[in-house]
């Protein structure tokens, strides 16, 4: 004699029975696709034997791995960033509460970015990475299209306009233009000829249409714009301002200041600078009081504009440290 079923065994399998035959389906179909299906294992569910594959150095440098490795760490993590930001962009309630959480998500990622970028500065042989990387050109971490994403997401691109520039343009001019002149388009061209690297060319042949069709989805709904709307009370919330100042720091202080010293460590030498591998002038490119990109200006006072990466930003990390774990 069969075991009888048990009571809420078989409510769910009426709930089932509702789901599909609302959907034209058949449940008995499902039911034998679930005998046959095979159990799902680790491996199988986050595809290690693919993502372990992933690696491939183009050297025989042993460091080349770690170099190659550590990128695509920083990119998954930049795609979980991506994940939260367009959350807090889709998001109606307007509540500051959730808005806070998602931007301290993004600031854990980032905090985790950062403070493991030792592996960059210090965990590869100098000498290695000197050879090795002559074989990446023009390959460079410039052409990370989400980094410029995150970028996207979170503040209008006339914030993100060189400063030499910046006043020059304000929201109401077309996205187009404003495009042209994003600060980090100087990091990768000639300043005596205005010749554009092959780095740059091919990072816009590849990404241009990618990022303007972004741009202009969020033309009026980035992470600053999504601020602004939220009721005055929700504005003022003193944890969703915090959050979203130690966003500004970690991205656009923090973030660069590591790969100052990844860059001082491997290129720079008593008889000048090494380029990039992609030709860019990390001297003038990378220090953040050079470029003093804000994606919420006004969530800062005047002083702090001014020393805009020089001071307290140490202070401000080891706050943060401690403040989100």
């Amino acid at each position: 004699m069969s075991e009888a079923i048990k009571p809420e065994i078989a409510e769910k399998i009426k709930q089932l029975e509702k789901k599909f035959k609302n959907s034209g389906q058949d449940l008995g179909s499902y039911l034998d696709g679930l005998l046959h299906d095979r159990y799902l294992t680790y491996w199988d569910y986050i595809h290690l034997d693919t993502l372990l594959s992933l690696q491939i150095p183009r050297t025989h440098f042993p460091d080349e791995e770690i170099f190659i490795t550590y990128h695509q760490i920083t990119e998954l993590y930049f795609k979980l960033i991506i994940h939260e930001l367009k959350q807090v962009i889709d998001d109606k309630l307007q509540n500051a509460a959730f808005f806070t959480a998602k931007i301290n998500r993004v600031n854990r990622y980032f905090r985790v970015l950062i403070t493991s970028f030792d592996v960059m500065i210090k965990g590869m042989d100098k000498e290695q990475f000197l050879k090795y990387r002559m074989s990446l050109l023009p390959a460079s971490g410039f052409q990370s299209v989400q980094f410029r994403l995150i970028e996207i997401y979170s503040t209008p691109l006339v914030h993100l306009v060189g400063t030499k520039d910046r006043a020059e343009f304000s929201e109401q001019d077309p996205l187009g233009e404003v495009f042209e002149h994003l600060y980090w388009k100087s990091g990768a061209t000639d300043i005596e000829t205005g010749e554009k690297t092959l780095t740059l060319k091919q990072f816009e042949y590849r990404y241009t249409p990618r990022m303007m069709r972004i741009a202009n989805q969020v033309k009026s709904s980035t992470i600053f714009h999504k601020y602004h709307e939220l009721p005055e009370k929700e504005q003022n919330n003193v944890h969703l301002i915090e959050a979203l100042r130690t966003f500004d720091t970690n991205v656009n202080i923090n973030w660069l200041l590591m790969h100052m010293g990844a860059a001082h460590r491997y290129l720079n030498r008593e008889k000048g600078a090494v380029l990039a591998t992609g030709g860019t002038n990390w001297k003038s490119f990378l220090p953040p009081s050079f470029q003093r990109i804000m994606f919420f200006p006004n969530l800062w006072s005047e002083e702090e504009k001014e020393n805009w990466g020089q001071q307290w930003v140490t202070h401000q990390f080891n706050t943060t440290h401690k403040s989100s774990v």
